[in-house]
């Protein structure tokens, strides 16, 4: 039997695309939710015949993994990026599958899969080729949102980005806290609202925070070599700067 293995970020969503994906006689050999876990698995397990992978996990982009794994496994994308942005990438070796995944498309996926010839050099070359694609569109040609739109009572708001000092996420609820010391109800998770922000501006701490570069006041080091990030008006949690996250924070800040 074909071995897969699934990466994606929010837990009851793998669940889900594992018994999906076993109803096709695959067996799913693990569940893994962030980069820094991905990379321990490949280094310590042997390579399945298939990643199911997310683009965006806890605690990065999921390309962060190639970046020190060599994988020449065959990789179905599962994604909320639309399909107008995502079509230029689905060749022979690398496909998508739009969340939420719809089981015929899935079915699709997997046979496309199960009907290649993945030579191994063939593989490599094309993955290569692939992820760099997919790093083009998504970053280089990017636009971010400016705006949001949000209620207040049954009144509509045009809320700024710029006026927004962190996001954070309540019980699977996303609200935007802004300097001047409000708070809205913004729709869609935490990750979808992060790939709409502009990364130079925005960074997710950790798996609750996202916060706004002209917002921090002070940094201070943390117990087990993470940071907290105090910022200027925001005062509610504290935010901690994940240890996976604290290089890329600093790299940020630069």
């Amino acid at each position: 039997m074909l071995k897969a293995l699934i990466i994606e970020d929010e837990k009851p969503a793998a669940r889900r695309l594992q018994r999906m994906v076993e109803e096709h006689n695959l067996e799913v050999v693990d569940l893994l939710h962030s980069v820094s876990k991905s990379i321990t698995w490949f280094e310590t397990h042997p390579a399945p015949d298939l990643i199911f992978l997310d683009i965006q996990l806890s605690d990065g982009i999921s390309f962060e993994i190639f970046d020190k794994i060599k994988i020449n496994t065959p990789i179905i994308f599962t994604t909320a990026y639309d399909s107008y942005t995502l079509k230029a990438f689905k060749l022979n070796s690398v496909d998508y599958l739009l969340k939420p995944i719809d089981p015929d498309e899935l079915k699709q996926s997997i046979q496309k899969f199960q009907n290649q010839n993945h030579s191994s050099a063939h593989q490599n070359h094309a993955l290569s080729i692939e992820i760099q694609k997919i790093k083009d569109i998504l970053y280089q040609n990017n636009t971010y949102k400016e705006r949001f739109t949000v209620y207040v009572g049954s009144l509509i708001k045009l809320l700024e980005v710029q006026d927004i000092e962190c996001i954070i996420s309540v019980e699977k609820a996303t609200y935007a806290y802004t300097f001047q010391g409000k708070s809205y109800l913004l729709e869609g998770s935490l990750e979808s609202v992060c790939d709409q922000l502009n990364p130079k501006n925005f960074f997710r701490a950790n798996r609750k925070h996202i916060i706004n570069l002209n917002g921090i006041q002070e940094i201070i080091a943390y117990s087990n070599q993470r940071l907290q990030v105090k910022l200027k008006n925001f005062r509610e949690e504290e935010i901690i700067v994940s240890r996976e996250k604290v290089k890329d924070f600093k790299d940020w800040l630069d």
